[in-house]
């Protein structure tokens, strides 16, 4: 029998790995490479609050260890310095609102996403999703609910937490609750067909279903306060006031946070005085309503990404047809909640359009809505990461996690440029660089 250990063939098998060495050790998109320490110089710095120029950062293990004026940071012997010339250096961003086990509306219908896609094929699409998310710049991301698919995204978290894949840190609402009759799909009357999220009804049928969405790995419990009872309707409230507000207590007993889709005034305030963290979309916000979420420290995210793909999958020619009622409607609600000092979270509610387009959320509500590039940046790395409770990241500070992102031109002036990602960090280790 020939083997490697044979004196010809060890020569040619050493020969060969030389030869491949260099580009063995390449970091390629979606792999990740590490190193002791490294120092960053890029041009700037945005920390999670505002843009320092002739800032470096110094990275050891998987840990920022210093960042400052490159005068006053001191590299140890044996690092490695990347030059970003021309590029800000920014925290991980930070997805909001994601469904990685969904993929644009305009390629598959929801309806037959849940009914005629095997749970196998939408997980190997999600592994691809989270990949092109992780490479966009987000190095974590709120997933609120699978849509069908059970709990696979607890086992998508674990893959990506063990480096079996790679992607972001993610924060998973498995299957979500949903009030009995009020979501989907629904076909004939006479064919039972799995639902997109969970249903449950009264004081011990919300509880059941909480503990046991917390306890098969859910970090956030999500409910849909209010939905469409049948087609072509408009949404109504679904749970009452004494669900609610049992969906959050149990939830906060176990420390979890709950969030809420709701688009109706009343879906809203049940929602609010129930004491959710974050109202997911809002559409018909009134500003009573986001007087009582100001007062309430609740956070409104806008999703204004999905309506606007949305209307156009339904034939909406952007730019051309005037505006759908939808879309002034979330104009007229975003300013009002403006004006009421709501907090915003950043989040797209991707799945709706592509993985890996999440910066359309940001250029939307900069372009169109009348926020400015630095406010949703500050959105999308240290506002997001406080009202998730996240401490570890959404910052440029030492002890915080070694999760950066760098993009070519000031991202604080021109959200375009959060198009232009040229490194990723995740945990300390390079996806992606120059």
């Amino acid at each position: 029998m020939i083997t490697l250990y044979s004196k010809p063939y060890l020569k040619r098998f050493l020969g060969l790995t030389l030869l491949l060495l260099p580009q063995l050790l390449r970091a390629q998109p979606g792999t990740a490479t590490t190193a002791t320490s490294t120092l960053l110089r890029p041009a700037a710095v945005f920390d999670g609050q505002e843009l320092h120029s002739g800032w470096v950062v110094l990275v050891t293990g998987n840990k920022i260890v210093a960042a400052g004026p490159a005068a006053q940071v001191s590299a140890p012997a044996g690092t490695r310095t990347l030059e970003l010339t021309g590029q800000t250096l920014l925290p991980g961003l930070i997805e909001g609102h994601s469904h990685l086990l969904l993929h644009p509306y305009n390629e598959t219908s929801w309806n037959d996403q849940v009914n005629t896609e095997s749970l196998a094929l939408r997980v190997a699409r999600a592994t691809a999703h989270a990949q092109r998310t992780l490479l966009a710049g987000f190095t974590t991301a709120r997933d609120l609910g699978t849509e069908g698919a059970g709990f696979a995204d607890v086992g998508l978290k674990q893959a990506i937490d063990q480096g079996i894949i790679p992607g972001p840190r993610l924060l998973v609402a498995t299957r979500a609750l949903v009030a009995s009759g009020s979501y989907g799909p629904k076909l004939s009357v006479d064919v039972e067909v799995p639902q997109g999220a969970q249903e449950a009804d009264g004081p011990e049928g919300v509880v059941r279903a909480t503990r046991e969405q917390i306890g098969k790995g859910a970090d956030v419990v999500k409910v849909y306060s209010d939905y469409r009872w049948g087609k072509g309707e408009p949404s109504r409230p679904t749970f009452s006031q004494e669900e609610l507000n049992l969906i959050v207590q149990t939830a906060r007993a176990a420390g979890r946070p709950v969030v809420a889709h709701a688009s109706t005034p009343e879906g809203m305030r049940r929602a609010v005085l129930a004491g959710v963290e974050t109202i997911e979309h809002g559409d018909a916000g009134t500003p009573e309503i986001f007087k009582l979420m100001k007062q309430r420290g609740v956070a409104l995210c806008p999703t204004v990404a999905a309506g606007d793909a949305v209307s156009q999958y339904l034939g909406w020619r952007k730019g051309q047809d005037p505006e759908p009622e939808r879309i002034r409607e979330k104009r007229v609600s975003i300013a009002a909640a403006r004006k009421a000092g709501v907090t915003f979270a950043m989040g797209g509610d991707v799945g709706v359009f592509a993985h890996g387009d999440n910066a359309r959320e940001m250029e939307l509500l900069v372009r169109e809505y009348g926020f400015t590039p630095l406010e949703v940046l500050q959105e999308a790395t240290s506002g997001n990461a406080r009202i998730f409770h996240l401490t570890d990241r959404g910052s440029i500070s030492a002890g915080l996690l070694a999760d950066l992102v760098s993009v070519t031109g000031d991202p604080t002036k021109d959200v375009a440029a959060l198009r232009q990602v040229q490194l990723v960090m995740k945990d300390g280790a390079l996806y992606k660089q120059p």
